[in-house]
């Protein structure tokens, strides 16, 4: 399986702009080379392939003087964006043809020198780890990294990305073999809400920690700041970091909490079960700003990830699933309630229920049948281990060869 690990990256001032360049000519090939394909569909001409678009709009475009400048990067970094682009394309037509599940893929849109995310990718041809602990990159130089932890193997591309705080990461991909804990005999269905992070099965409450709205008064006294700068000037810039710095807080407290938080599920619990929310519907409500700031579909994603790496099961209970109608204990629907409905009482049997936790307890008995019906994708349960279609993080394809004479070493000397 395939895992991506980011690490700090810390640029002087010339690595700035030579990644500054490099954002640049990648974000211009991408440009044109979606404009040529969008050129020939509205006139009707086949759809231009790749290998013509690479010499047209690389390999020839270096010679004219309107683009010599592509020449200043690695010729590796143009040919990723390329790359990027075709898989943008490819989840286009397969979201079409419904051959992509999930969320709808729209087309590939023109990238902005003033998008708040910029990046570049490399293969194992533009980049290799240093004995003293730096990372070189072709045509930049060698990086200052802050490594938290070792890489597990030699990684197989890289990633430089630098965010709207401007800050710059390192982010590889690693194929690793999973990582299976020791079995158990412990299941947990969980119900996800807003009073409460998340209730498990047991009856355990998760408290829901609310990053943004502890962070909510220093942020509005941050945008009033920036609302009375004038635009386009150096204090409105200054401004702007201020605030995309303290967003970038709120979210990395957030992540690492609900790293933390879902680790520990997933050590404690053979299986768990969740139920599958419509988040982006709900972030259209009055509760929207409540519901991004829990996170769930990150937290989510953290316990099915976390669960094929460590042979768990993971399933989903279907969000039309009346978790909260139906009784826990002897199965009777008592029917839809409001959300001030914390307790009640079951109709039939007469059990007295907890609403979050009576939900939790029907998302781990429709999870049990679920996985009884084999419709879950479970990682340890035949003898496809570790080749079912769980999702992982990078499960892209992603480009590279091992450099010749020059191995990319796993870990970092001198940790």
């Amino acid at each position: 399986m395939q895992l991506r690990y980011n690490y700090r990256a810390y640029p002087d001032a010339p690595q700035r702009r030579a990644l500054a360049q490099a954002f640049g000519c990648a974000r211009v090939v991408w440009n044109d080379c979606l404009r040529d394909r969008r050129e020939a569909h509205a006139a009707g001409l086949p759809y231009v392939k790749s290998a013509d678009l690479s010499r047209l709009r690389i390999t020839q475009a270096k010679r004219i003087e309107e683009r010599a400048w592509l020449a200043d990067v690695s010729a590796v970094v143009l040919q990723q964006s390329l790359r990027d682009l075709d898989t943008a394309y490819k989840n286009f037509f397969d979201s079409l043809k419904g051959k992509r599940q999930g969320r709808k893929a729209g087309p590939p849109r023109y990238k902005s020198k003033k998008d708040t995310r910029q990046s570049i990718r490399l293969n194992t041809n533009a980049f290799s780890l240093q004995e003293n602990g730096t990372v070189y990159v072709a045509k930049v130089g060698n990086l200052k990294v802050k490594w938290s932890r070792r890489l597990p193997a030699a990684p197989t591309s890289l990633t430089v990305t630098k965010d709207s705080s401007g800050r710059y990461f390192l982010s590889f991909v690693v194929d690793t073999e999973p990582d299976i804990l020791p079995g158990l005999e412990a299941e947990s269905g969980i119900d996800l809400g807003l009073s409460a992070f998340a209730v498990l099965s047991d009856g355990t409450k998760i408290d829901s920690p609310r990053f943004l709205r502890r962070a909510e008064k220093k942020l509005k006294r941050l945008q009033r700041e920036l609302s009375r700068k004038a635009k386009g000037s150096k204090n409105r810039a200054k401004a702007r970091i201020k605030v995309a710095r303290q967003h970038a807080k709120v979210a990395d407290r957030r992540r690492d909490w609900h790293h933390k938080a879902s680790t520990q599920i997933i050590r404690d619990n053979q299986a768990v079960y969740v139920e599958d929310l419509a988040v982006s519907g709900l972030g259209r409500t009055r509760l929207a700003k409540s519901v991004h700031d829990a996170g769930w579909s990150a937290f989510v994603g953290m316990l099915e990830y976390k669960a094929a790496r460590h042979g768990r099961t993971f399933a989903k209970a279907d969000r039309a699933f009346p978790s909260s109608q139906v009784c826990s204990a002897c199965g009777f629907r008592d029917g839809p309630k409001p959300l001030h409905v914390r307790e009640w009482t079951c109709g039939e049997c007469g059990a007295m229920h907890d609403r979050d936790h009576n939900a939790a307890r029907n998302v781990l008995f429709e999870g049990r049948r679920i996985v009884a019906a084999g419709r879950a994708e479970t990682l340890n349960a035949s003898w496809s281990a570790g080749k079912t279609r769980a999702k992982v993080p990078a499960q892209r394809g992603e480009a590279g060869s091992p450099r010749k004479g020059q191995p990319t070493q796993a870990g970092i000397p001198g940790l």
